[in-house]
């Protein structure tokens, strides 16, 4: 019978003179060779960077969701009106709900954000809007009162009163809530005194988007509000719809 020598000294007698690979590498394997250490365990996601917050949408009521101004030759026989089955009450109060379109809920709901409503409906918009369109209760941006306008108002530079000349009273708001993250506004009375005091005044990306009051949120709209959302987040853009 031979002897087997091993890398690390050891020896194992094999039959008939010669030896057998599979007890050498299973030797081999179950040994710590001189002067090499074991491999560190690496934990499952180590190295992966935990997602940063998602994006925020702010959403006015008034414009993107009901529609409103459109002509009688654009629209002979009125808006389009929905019912839900749990709009009665809502509606009966204020018919112009009735023209909110629920399929806004889903569309809505699939896009790589966190909703705000950021509307004169306060916190109306979760009880009268959102169960029409099946959104669950979302924060609800408080409006600066008179007093606390007027005094960020006066420690405005003159910078700051040239850029916002012209912009909408929302916008500051906005941008302080958001406090840096990304952001997405959509609202009908952007303009670009809007955009230019964001680009100057907060650090994060941000799409204001304008729609048109008379047709409400589109497919189109929906294109470019999911196309910029996934861009920021990082996040697989599905495949557009109609």
């Amino acid at each position: 019978m031979g002897m087997v020598t091993f890398v690390d000294g050891t020896t194992s007698a094999g039959a008939g003179g010669g030896w057998e690979p599979a007890i050498a590498e299973e030797r081999l394997a179950s040994r710590e060779l001189p002067g090499t250490a074991a491999p560190h365990a690496v934990p499952y996601g180590a190295g992966v960077t935990a997602p940063g917050p998602l994006p925020v949408l702010f959403l006015d009521v008034d414009g993107p969701l009901i529609p409103f101004g459109g002509s009688p030759e654009r629209f002979p026989d009125g808006y389009p009106t929905y019912r839900t089955g749990r709009d009665a009450g809502a509606a009966a109060s204020n018919p112009l709900l009735a023209r909110i379109d629920p399929g806004h809920g889903p569309r809505l709901l699939a896009l790589p954000c966190e909703l705000v409503w950021a509307t004169t409906w306060m916190n109306e918009a979760n009880e009268c809007v959102a169960p029409l369109i099946g959104l669950p209760r979302l924060p609800v941006l408080a409006w600066p009162e008179p007093s606390g306008a007027d005094d960020r108002a006066a420690r405005d530079t003159a910078d700051d009163r040239a850029a916002r000349a012209g912009g909408h009273w929302k916008t500051r708001a906005l941008v302080e809530w958001a406090a840096g993250r990304s952001f997405v506004w959509v609202d009908d009375e952007i303009t670009d005194a809007d955009r230019s005091w964001v680009s100057a005044h907060h650090p994060g990306a941000a799409l204001l988007h304008r729609v048109d009051p008379t047709r409400g949120l589109t497919g189109a709209d929906y294109d470019t509000l999911g196309e910029w959302l996934h861009g920021v987040s990082g996040t697989p853009s599905p495949r557009s719809t109609p």
